[in-house]
């Protein structure tokens, strides 16, 4: 009986051990081809994320959209520069009463239709020290005005290339506390007169801060050729422009761009945006 028995016990055991192995084995396969589909999880994850939604602290679009009615009447407004007026300016300060009028859009693509115009080039320079709104694709920390204003850096070091032909532009550069020393510096005019001479006799549009909160671009009226106003139309009050235009110098003012104007589609060739200032 003892042989019978230790017989049974063997057998016993090993079928206990084989049901031990058994489904430890199946468990570990299954692991290991849980582990195998993870990457391929993560890779799809991966090739959705560029299909969200843009960061909030994204900057804005400034150029117009091609072809589009916006674009159209920039033509316009170069045209009446360069066709209209007897003597065109070379430098353009681009400004406004209160800041969210739309003169940095104004500025931008006035200097692309410049840019554009058969043998005419354009420099767009950030005027603003304070609040810059120029900038190099993400990098807002380029040198540029206030860089050469204060401490001289080359002309060459801060006229920037463009994927436009015959555009550059100058941001505002290291952010400074005494924007408005420098931009009343001596060093200003002589910054004008280099942009100047270094261009090829091309034409400069300057994006400013506002005129009633600065001090900025009163002296800035008086370093250029000409000055458009840019005026939110129904919402900047009037008593504003007539601030502004008490604190520039009145004789440079060129034209006045009525942002945002409503206008009903008949009245799409026969208004504009742009008017030119009557001196009288």
């Amino acid at each position: 009986m003892s042989r019978v028995y230790r017989a049974l016990e063997k057998a016993e055991e090993e079928k206990k051990k084989k049901l031990r192995e058994e489904p430890s084995v199946n468990v570990f396969e299954d692991i290991e081809t849980f582990k195998k589909e993870k990457p391929v999880l993560k890779i799809r994850e991966e090739k959705r994320k560029p299909l969200g939604l843009l960061p909030v602290e994204e900057t804005p679009v400034l150029m117009v959209p091609p072809r589009s009615f916006a674009e159209e009447e920039f033509r316009k407004l170069k045209t009446q520069l360069f066709l209209r007026l007897p003597n065109p300016p070379h430098s353009i300060l681009i400004a406004s009463a209160v800041p969210q009028e739309g003169k940095t859009v104004v500025a931008v693509n006035l200097a692309m239709a410049i840019s554009k115009e058969i043998n005419k080039k354009a420099i767009l320079i950030d005027g603003d020290l304070r609040k810059p709104g120029i900038h190099l694709g993400k990098d807002k920390t380029s040198k540029g005005l206030s860089d050469f204003l204060s401490d001289g850096t080359p002309l060459s070091e801060i006229l920037t290339n463009t994927e436009v032909e015959n555009l550059k532009i100058i941001t505002a550069g290291t952010q400074t506390s005494n924007s408005s020393e420098l931009i009343g510096s001596g060093r200003m005019g002589a910054f004008l007169k280099a942009v100047g001479e270094s261009g090829e006799n091309a034409y400069l549009v300057i994006d400013s801060s506002p005129i009633i909160s600065t001090t900025e671009p009163t002296v800035l009226s008086r370093l250029v050729d000409g000055v458009i106003l840019v005026i939110m139309a129904d919402q900047t009050p009037k008593e504003y422009v007539q601030r502004a235009l008490k604190s520039i110098d009145r004789q440079k003012i060129i034209g006045v761009v009525f942002n945002q104007v409503d206008m009903e589609p008949s009245d799409h060739y026969s208004r504009y945006y742009y008017y030119q200032y009557d001196k009288k």
